[in-house]
């Protein structure tokens, strides 16, 4: 699958949570998901519980709050649209520090905060502790559709090879003294997508075609031993079965 292709969210670490299969990871942290997003956006104390739990992963992983933190901001746009709900919101309303605002609004900004930062914050830390190739490596043991993992692998591959075509055809465009920045100037930056894009096709078929001739059939090798111990399922199974209890302490009380 191709090595040397680390993305910038890897972090390098010894720790428990690095020496982990990329397959129980996944399936760990798609079921935390999913437990946070069926729980009921009142229970106010089972979203703090959910919080306890990802912090403790972050210390086992040994993935700094700050960097964390600094990365959690992919989500500014979605709070800003938080931020409005409680305004535009309608049904019953508060007052407070002189504002109206709709109790329906500060549910749903509140929603959409809690379960929005929780979910980004437990796929910084899968992509913390994972390198790209073994996240494509154990969605295919996980038997995501075959067409998805080849595509992505084949992404992983050949994008610094992309990134640096269009790197040097603007170098070329801007040594022949055209740099456009205006609107009107568009056509030059439409045609050198164009031209990438059909570098990029013909590429991917030369490539095809020397895959197929060295035996190529439809899927990629995978190794024989490709098996996560029980031991790792259990360890990851820890954090979806902690949230699911915390949920259930929720619903109970």
């Amino acid at each position: 699958m191709g090595a040397g292709h680390a993305h910038p969210l890897h972090l390098e670490r010894a720790s428990p949570v690095h020496r982990l299969a990329p397959e129980v990871k996944i399936a760990a942290v798609l079921l935390f998901t999913i437990i946070v997003v069926v729980t009921p956006r009142t229970e106010f104390w089972a979203f703090a519980g959910y919080a306890v739990l990802l912090a403790v992963v972050a210390v086992l992983a040994r993935v700094p709050a700050l960097w964390l933190a600094k990365r959690a901001t992919i989500e500014l746009p979605f709070v800003l649209l938080a931020i409005a709900l409680p305004f535009a919101g309608r049904g019953e309303r508060i007052d407070w520090l002189g504002l109206s605002l709709s109790v329906d609004g500060l549910h749903g900004a509140w929603n959409i905060f809690a379960k929005g930062t929780l979910g980004v914050l437990a796929s910084l830390l899968l992509a913390a502790s994972t390198t790209m190739r073994d996240l494509i490596l154990g969605l295919d043991r996980l038997h995501c559709p075959a067409v998805f993992t080849q595509i992505a692998t084949f992404m992983l591959r050949y994008l610094d090879v992309l990134a640096d075509d269009a790197r040097r055809m603007r170098i070329a465009r801007l040594s022949r003294g055209y740099d456009p920045r205006f609107l009107w100037q568009v056509k030059a930056f439409a045609v050198s997508v164009g031209a990438l894009f059909l570098r990029a096709y013909e590429r991917g078929e030369r490539v095809y075609l020397a895959m197929v001739s060295r035996g190529y059939t439809g899927t990629l090798p995978r190794a024989e031993n490709d098996r996560a111990p029980v031991t790792q399922w259990v360890a990851a199974a820890v954090l979806p079965a902690a949230t699911a209890g915390i949920a259930l302490a929720a619903a109970l009380g």
